[in-house]
């Protein structure tokens, strides 16, 4: 969003001016850091409905970080001041909140403030991971690879995440399809027909007699159903947000048969692929293991890689400390053994990612190619049992008159 201003610089000058930002708090503190006593900020135009920055509609994708980040590293090869890096890219992004993120970086560096540091102050975009491997550069002198090293990191992630979420699309709109077809047979098509039914004064079979029970209660209770599922869909969310909660939630979504091993497999190659990330970029072994605690995604492997971490820093080695938890496979613990004896731990586990990165593609088509006909299958059995289920005895009563 584009604000105006009005300040007074560390000279006692007035100062008028505009700022591109994504709130107000952000734009007075990056005036602040300007040296800028700010007296007045409004919005630069009042806009329209039409015309205003939904947060939703501009949020920083894991798409933008991976281009932004191969843009800052080739402008690092063109030996472009650091400053100069961070004012161009504020320029040309086209991501509005991203833009302003990077302008306000930008102020950060110009006050004195290392890049890492100042991309520290962006967490919702900026990872721990991401902010510890800029500082690793910022260290070596290598800050174009360790650029380089972020992107090609991301863009992996970003493969395998979007593969998993992209081929869940269509078995999700099957379900919904369904659920929707059966709650309107039950609610809508259903009460008419078992109406003829209970009139004609015939017997009524036993499955018939389920199947109208059932829409009765969805015709009666239907709303109190829908009420209760919001309200234990709601519970389930606020208790996602505590510890002792996501522990519970994360480990119940690796115990289901399957689609467990399918994220089971997803932690292990991001797992390898953060670790070994880190290590090839110069990070330490104790800040790899910690950092990649923090962005796995999963509260059961969070909490294994907090006690890996405690036995490493007790004098333990890497692969000793795997091999306590039957959470890490027999694989992961030899190749990290053999990774530290042969001091090529970080390619060792950039194998490592590879193979469990395809293990996670070949899983999602192989679950897939399972889900579509058996979604269809169960669709057309549900439809079809329902249907006969009246219309049989219907059949009957036209045949007895």
């Amino acid at each position: 969003m584009l604000f105006k201003y009005h300040a007074i610089d560390a000279d006692g000058h007035e100062r008028d001016g505009t700022i591109e930002a994504p709130s107000q708090e952000v734009a007075v503190s990056a005036l602040q850091r300007r040296n800028l006593i700010v007296s007045v900020i409004d919005f630069a135009e009042k806009k329209s409905l039409l015309k205003l920055d939904i947060p939703f509609f501009s949020r920083v994708s894991n798409k933008d970080v991976v281009i932004l980040s191969r843009q800052i590293a080739t402008l690092f090869e063109a030996q472009v001041s650091t400053l100069r890096i961070f004012r161009l890219l504020a320029g040309e992004i086209e991501n509005k909140q991203l833009a302003a993120i990077i302008s306000s970086v930008g102020d950060d560096i110009q006050g004195g403030s290392p890049i890492s540091k100042a991309l520290a102050r962006h967490p919702k975009v900026f990872s721990d991971f991401y902010v510890h491997m800029v500082r690793a550069g910022e260290e070596s002198g290598k800050l174009s690879e360790i650029f380089n090293y972020l992107a090609d990191y991301l863009d992996r992630s970003y493969d395998i995440m979007s593969k998993t979420e992209n081929a869940l699309i269509y078995p999700i709109f099957v379900i919904t399809v369904f659920f929707a077809v059966m709650a309107l047979m039950l609610t809508m098509v259903i009460p008419k027909i078992s109406a003829i039914l209970v009139d004609s004064g015939q017997a009524i079979p036993i499955y018939t007699k389920i199947v109208i029970g059932v829409s009765n209660f969805f015709v009666n209770y239907g709303v109190f159903a829908l009420i209760v599922l919001i309200a234990l869909g709601f519970y389930v969310w606020k208790l996602g947000k505590t510890k002792h909660g996501r522990l519970v939630l994360d480990g119940l979504k690796l115990s289901v048969p399957y689609v467990g091993d399918l994220y089971r497999k997803l932690y292990l190659s991001r797992i390898a692929d953060n670790f070994s990330t880190m290590l090839l970029s110069g990070v330490s072994v104790i800040a790899a293991i910690d950092i990649t605690a923090t962005v796995v995604g999963n509260a059961e492997y969070e909490a294994i890689l907090a006690e890996v971490s405690a036995d490493v820093k007790g004098g333990s080695s890497i692969s000793d400390a795997l091999a306590r938890h039957p959470g890490i496979p027999g694989i992961m613990v030899a190749m990290t053994k053999v990774g530290e004896e042969s001091g090529e731990l970080g390619k060792i586990l950039s194998t490592l990612a590879k193979f469990y990165g395809r293990e996670v593609s070949n899983a999602v088509d192989t679950l897939v190619g399972l889900i579509e006909p058996i979604m269809i299958v169960l669709l057309g059995l549900g439809v079809g049992i329902l249907l006969a289920a009246v219309l049989i005895p219907i059949y009957n009563l036209a045949g007895a008159i």
